[in-house]
C-alpha cells in the first residue's frame, strides 16, 4: 500500500505494540510517536522496522496534532490507531481501495471500532458504533479536545465500512481503571466548559454521526443520575444483557467511569 504511512500513539506500549505492527505489516512508513516510554515500547518498534519520534505528553489533541504537523511522512494519507487497536485485512484492503482513487475533496475517512473484552465483541454493550476520524490527508484536518477527541476535516468527509479491532483490556483491568481515572480528571475539565454551550438540537436529527453524538453527550451530561442512565440504556436499552458475563461487566465499569467524571466536575465546581 504505497498511499499510505501509519503512526502509532505510545508510552509503556511493550504489551500491544508488537500485534499492532504486525497488523500493519503492509505499510512501508510506520512512525511510532512516542511519549517518552520507559518500558520496551521504544525497543520494539525500531526491531519491527518502524520509526520512532518523541513528544512529552500535554493532552491527546496536542499529541495527535502534533504527530500529524511535525513529521515528514512518506505518503500522502496518514493512517491513525493506537496502540491497542489491529487493522484487520478486511480494513487494510478497504483502505488501500478508498484512496486508490479518492474523490479529489476527501481528506478524511472515519471508521468504526469493534471492543474486544475477554475475547468477545462487545458490539451492544459498547455503544456500538461510534465513528473516529483516522484516515486523514495530513494538513487537511486538526484536532480538538483534549480528551475523547474530536477530528476537524477541511474538506469531504466518507466513512468506511471495515472496523479497527480494539483490545482496550490488554493491560489488565487494574490499568484500564487507571487510564480511565486520568481520562475522568481531563473529561470533568471539559465538560465543565462545554455545558455552557447551546445544544445543537439540529444534530440530533442529522446524517453526520459525530455531531450527533456530540449532540447527544451535551443533553446527557445534564441528566441527573447519569451513571445509572448510562447503565440502563447500554444493559437494557441497547440490550448490552446479550453481551453476556462481559457485557455486564463492561457496562458497570463505563457507568463506574461516568461517576467519576461527575464527583469530579462537582468537586471542580465547588472550587468557583
Amino acid at each position: 500500500m504505497n498511499n499510505i504511512s501509519v503512526v502509532i500513539l505510545t508510552l509503556n506500549e511493550e504489551a500491544n505494540l508488537s500485534a499492532c505492527l504486525e497488523s500493519c505489516s503492509w505499510c512501508d512508513d510506520i512512525v511510532v510517536f512516542d511519549s517518552y516510554s520507559t518500558d520496551r515500547t521504544v525497543d520494539i518498534a525500531q526491531q519491527h522496522g518502524a520509526r520512532v519520534e518523541q513528544r512529552a505528553f500535554d493532552n491527546y489533541a496536542a499529541q495527535r496534532n502534533a504527530s500529524i504537523n511535525d513529521v515528514n511522512y512518506k505518503h500522502p494519507w496518514l493512517l491513525m490507531i493506537d496502540a491497542d487497536e489491529r487493522v484487520p485485512p478486511s480494513l487494510a484492503a478497504e483502505i488501500h481501495e478508498a484512496v486508490r482513487r479518492p474523490d479529489s475533496d476527501v481528506v478524511m475517512f472515519r471508521m468504526r471500532r469493534k471492543d474486544f473484552f475477554f475475547g468477545r465483541w462487545l458490539r451492544r454493550s459498547s455503544g456500538y458504533p461510534t465513528w473516529f476520524g483516522r484516515l486523514i490527508r495530513p494538513g487537511q484536518v486538526h484536532v480538538k479536545r483534549e480528551v475523547n477527541e474530536e477530528f476537524v476535516a477541511n474538506g469531504k468527509v466518507q466513512q468506511l465500512n471495515e472496523h479497527l479491532h480494539h483490545h482496550p483490556f490488554n493491560k489488565g483491568i487494574a490499568w484500564w481503571y487507571e487510564r480511565h481515572n486520568r481520562y475522568s480528571t481531563m473529561e470533568a475539565a471539559a465538560t465543565l466548559s462545554e455545558r455552557t454551550e447551546r445544544i445543537e438540537w439540529k444534530a440530533l436529527f442529522g446524517t453526520d454521526p459525530v455531531e450527533r453524538r456530540r449532540a447527544l453527550k451535551q443533553i446527557a451530561y445534564r441528566i441527573p443520575a447519569r451513571p445509572l442512565m448510562v447503565f440502563i440504556y447500554l444493559y437494557i436499552l441497547r440490550l448490552g444483557i446479550l453481551d453476556g458475563l462481559p457485557g455486564y461487566y463492561f457496562c458497570a465499569m463505563r457507568a463506574s467511569y461516568e461517576l467519576m467524571i461527575d464527583v469530579k466536575v462537582r468537586a471542580l465546581k465547588s472550587l468557583h
